[in-house]
């Protein structure tokens, strides 16, 4: 029942009678180093009309908030926990790390399955894989396709010479399997993942159980890579834009028209009423590549803004108020909380003890448009002291080129002395330590005019406070820590706070030599 219609700029602000949503079916949606400008609702001339129109007649978060880099933001979504707990501070797992999500973490698939969910799983995993215990199946998802790894060839799902596409299962002996899919190679796995969504969609039998489908793309990461009718519909109007700028534009519209597909799947099987969309990128897209995170300063890697300030929205019929820009404050890990409420969960009843969550339910917030009570976020910290070193071995070099192989690329994120902290309250945000700073961009950043200096794509910097008002400067330009003194210090005596719940890290490696051209689990226990 529709109470009132409120109409301003191009959004249609829509309060609808009140729903209490009874397990509903979940479609999470994530984009992989995908810019906060890099879509048309955000002003983009990167064609998204299936997101704009989600976008539009949901709920944009525009205060939602991510990790910097790939792993950490999957973890937190997976586990509902900062990384300080689960060890992802340090950043990204290379492919030969002999770690991941630690096997006692409770997953968001785990806890909704326990509660009568279907759980499936399209697309990069990227939390650990060295043990079979580690993957997708093993972590609560039914079925698995996809890719363990950060990062593959679009069509030879190949990184680092090594095959990486897969389909995984309990088959009803209890048997996980693990089965290579070759048949794929050459084709695009945009492509791959959203034919896959469209499938579950299919055969999801409605009355018996809600639907959990988390479809993770790889896109737009690098390497830059789109089927050539595909960059030709849809980079046409891009005149005067970089060839870069357009195939990352064309990846981004691919997805946009996945997206749409799976959406109209829903219609058409009958999910549509009881589902909640969420969309959201992993991390902000790099400085110095083809993206845009404007009108923020930074990008991947970073704390600033441009690197944790996600491209996110939701949308279902569930919503009571919709066609609004929401500005309460949001991090990612609350999903696992906001996602435990809708299904009913009931902790004290469970097997598996439930470590400590970080999250809050969110989903009045969104729905209605109040606060859902947080006035924090920890973006991130770093300790040296919590990170021990062994049995490391040396990594080879990549044969492939270097696009194939953004895994190998270094993270700053993992340098050895970095110690930081970096802390949201209200609307301040503090940085301190030593971390890399980077610059802004323009709107429009990929003009073949455009030259980045080093100061632009980042450089660190040691023992630096540094205070920025978000209400008044989201753009990060002033730093005000000198003038406002009390504030630093109160947000500061939470640092050892915070420590006190760090997790401490291992570094394991395991050479990529030997392997049989195939990414495999390569141990048969977790350490």
């Amino acid at each position: 029942m529709l109470l009132t219609l409120v109409y301003f700029a191009a959004f249609t602000y829509v309060v609808h009678a009140s729903k209490v949503p009874t397990k509903p079916n979940i479609i999470f949606i994530v984009s992989d180093d995908h810019g906060y400008q890099d879509a048309g609702f955000r002003g983009s001339d990167i064609l998204t009309p299936n997101m704009d129109r989600l976008a539009k007649e949901g709920v944009i978060l525009d205060r939602h908030y991510v990790m910097p880099q790939c792993s950490p933001t999957r973890a937190s979504l997976m586990s509902g926990r900062y990384p300080i707990r689960t060890g992802f501070w340090k950043g990204n797992i290379k492919p030969t790390e002999e770690w991941g999500l630690n096997l006692n973490e409770t997953t968001i698939p785990e806890m909704l399955k326990r509660n009568g969910y279907a759980t499936h799983a399209v697309g990069k995993w990227h939390v650990g894989f060295y043990t079979y215990d580690h993957t997708p199946a093993k972590r609560g998802f039914d079925t698995f396709l996809g890719c363990y790894l950060g990062s593959q060839g679009y069509f030879s799902h190949k990184n680092s010479k090594n095959y990486d596409m897969r389909e995984e299962y309990i088959d009803k002996r209890g048997r996980l399997v693990d089965n290579i899919r070759y048949d794929l190679e050459d084709k695009y796995n945009t492509d791959i993942f959203t034919k896959r969504a469209i499938d579950i969609i299919s055969k999801h039998n409605k009355d018996e159980k809600s639907l959990f489908l988390y479809l993770a793309y790889t896109s737009p990461h690098a390497p830059l890579q789109v089927p050539a009718d595909k960059y030709e519909k849809y980079t046409s109007h891009m005149v005067g834009e970089t060839t870069g700028r357009r195939k990352f534009a064309a990846m981004v519209s691919v997805m946009d028209e996945g997206i749409g597909e799976v959406v109209d799947a829903l219609d058409q099987y009958g999910l549509r009423d009881n589902t909640i969309i969420v969309f959201t990128s992993d991390n902000g897209a790099l400085v110095g590549g083809k993206g845009s995170n404007y009108p923020f300063r930074g990008g991947k890697i970073s704390l600033f803004e441009g690197g944790v300030r996600s491209l996110s929205f939701v949308n279902s019929p569930l919503l009571e108020v919709t066609g609004y820009t929401n500005k309460h404050l949001h991090h990612v890990v609350d999903w696992f909380t906001t996602f435990q409420y809708l299904a009913g969960d009931q902790t004290h009843q469970v097997k598996k003890p439930q470590l400590p969550l970080d999250g809050y339910n969110i989903w009045s917030s969104i729905s209605r448009n109040i606060s859902s009570g947080r006035q924090e976020v920890l973006l991130n910290m770093r300790e040296s002291d919590h990170v021990k070193a062994f049995n490391i071995e040396t990594i080879p070099a990549p044969e492939d080129s270097l696009i194939e192989n953004a895994e190998y690329q270094p993270s700053r994120l993992d340098a050895k002395n970095d110690e930081f902290f970096v802390l949201i309250w209200n609307n301040w945000k503090l940085l301190t330590g030593s971390y890399v700073v980077q610059g802004w961009g323009p709107k429009y950043p990929l003009a073949q005019s455009l030259s980045l200096s080093t100061d632009d794509l980042g450089r660190n910097v040691e023992n630096t406070t540094m205070l920025f008002n978000l209400e008044s400067d989201p753009r990060e330009e002033r730093n005000v820590a000198s003038s406002n003194m009390d504030v630093v210090q109160r947000m500061l005596r939470r640092q050892s706070e915070y420590k006190a719940n760090m997790t401490l890290i291992y570094h394991r490696y395991k050479s990529s030599a030997g392997k049989t051209g195939v990414w495999r689990p390569w141990r048969e226990h977790e350490h």
